[in-house]
């Protein structure tokens, strides 16, 4: 968690955005995508028939004067099953997550993902951008069960880009030689906490800050925009 997000209510974090243009630098550096970083706790691998249990989404802001990127706002949820979910208990015990305790304030599928993708909306307009492009470490993973979900609760269009998305295991094995998580952060310098991962707002911001290191990384050495 960095010193630039700051709580909102009830699961948000945030830092003051302005209008943006259609054309800002933002809208220019990925083609008109607002990356959001995501990660989803689940009961299981299938995103057909197992229960997607927490989610959370981090915005970036990009400072218009040195082009670099940082975390904006974090908005998460603890998710209730969907009915007829299956629980695979290793799963449950890898997380650590109880879908049963009523102190986790969850809420259903169809309010978080409402809530999430109104405050995607929001920000793909304020930073000028056309859509969203989902940024997550083993993307495929979690882009599967946010369209799952999405599905499901009968939601006609997602914010995001429906199979286009930035893996941050393919970026970091490029930029730091390391694929998991963890391993990656440390190469980054960026703190991580073994005793805290594995929940969704963690490895969320987490993998914004592995990101924000590894594009704005390529910008200091040139790489964006590209010098002829």
């Amino acid at each position: 968690m960095t010193d630039s997000t700051k709580t909102l209510s009830p699961n948000t974090k945030t830092a003051d955005t302005g209008d943006a243009s259609e054309k800002t630098l933002y809208a220019q550096r990925f083609r008109g995508y607002l990356p959001v970083v995501v990660d989803v706790e689940t009961a299981g691998f299938n995103s057909s028939t197992d229960a997607l249990l927490e989610i959370a989404a981090t915005t970036l802001s990009l400072d218009e004067e040195t082009g670099l990127f940082e975390l904006d706002e974090t908005m998460w949820f603890n998710v209730d099953p969907f009915e007829g979910a299956n629980l695979e208990p290793s799963a449950l015990a890898f997380t650590g997550i109880d879908p049963t305790n009523p102190l986790r304030g969850a809420v259903t599928e169809d309010e978080a993902l409402k809530t999430l993708f109104k405050f995607i909306r929001k920000k793909i307009k304020a930073a000028g951008c056309q859509r969203a492009i989902m940024v997550a470490h083993n993307a495929s993973f979690d882009l599967g069960f946010v369209n799952a979900a999405t599905e499901r609760c009968n939601i006609k269009r997602s914010p995001f880009h429906p199979f286009v998305s930035f893996d941050t295991t393919t970026l970091a094995g490029l930029a730091l030689g390391q694929t998991v998580l963890a391993k990656a952060c440390i190469a980054a310098d960026i703190e991580f906490s073994n005793s805290e991962a594995h929940s969704a707002l963690y490895d969320t911001e987490k993998t914004a800050e592995l990101f924000c290191y590894i594009v704005n990384k390529w910008k200091t050495l040139g790489g964006w925009p590209l010098i002829d």
